[in-house]
């Protein structure tokens, strides 16, 4: 809790309300978000567009249901590059930023050089996608694969609550 505590010193109770609330359900009305928090609207709206602004709130977006859409298959890709210079990793960044499949991508600090998630409708589709499509990135040297078998916690907007 301490490290926490650190993190958003410059939040106060309200603002970490706020943001713990919206992480929860992003689409309350101010009129319902300030009645959660325990302030007034207009208080409650100022402080909304401020950490907008700061930065706190990056966006709103639908949280979509991968199974519904047939994306069960996530893959976790470990890959290092031949080449690590700024303009080998920045040519690998942009490439990889192209790739839909690719619903994350982490530079590491380890054995490889950047640790990838893959979220496809199944194995098939997901060797396609390594083979035409991960494997011909600039610089890539070599793959390991691990295949999620069970998700059990996803998401940040599961870690807002902690905010209050």
């Amino acid at each position: 809790m301490a490290a926490e505590t650190d993190i958003f010193s410059e939040l106060d109770q309200f603002d970490r309300k706020i943001l713990a609330a919206l992480a929860e359900d992003g689409r309350l009305s101010i009129t319902d978000l300030a009645a959660r928090v325990g302030l007034s609207k207009t208080p409650c709206q100022i402080r909304f567009k401020r950490l907008i602004s700061d930065g706190y709130i990056e966006g709103f977006r639908a949280v979509l249901n991968p199974s519904k859409m047939q994306l069960d298959h996530i893959a976790f890709v470990e890959v290092k590059l031949s080449d690590t210079r700024e303009d080998a990793l920045k040519s690998f960044n942009e490439a990889i930023k192209k790739i839909r499949e690719v619903e994350e991508c982490h530079m590491i600090a380890g054995r490889f050089d950047y640790l990838l998630k893959i979220r496809t409708r199944d194995i098939g589709r997901y060797r396609r996608v390594l083979g035409e499509r991960i494997s011909t990135l600039p610089h890539v040297a070599n793959t390991s694969t691990s295949v999620a078998m069970e998700t059990i916690k996803e998401g940040w907007d599961k870690f807002g609550s902690s905010l209050s």
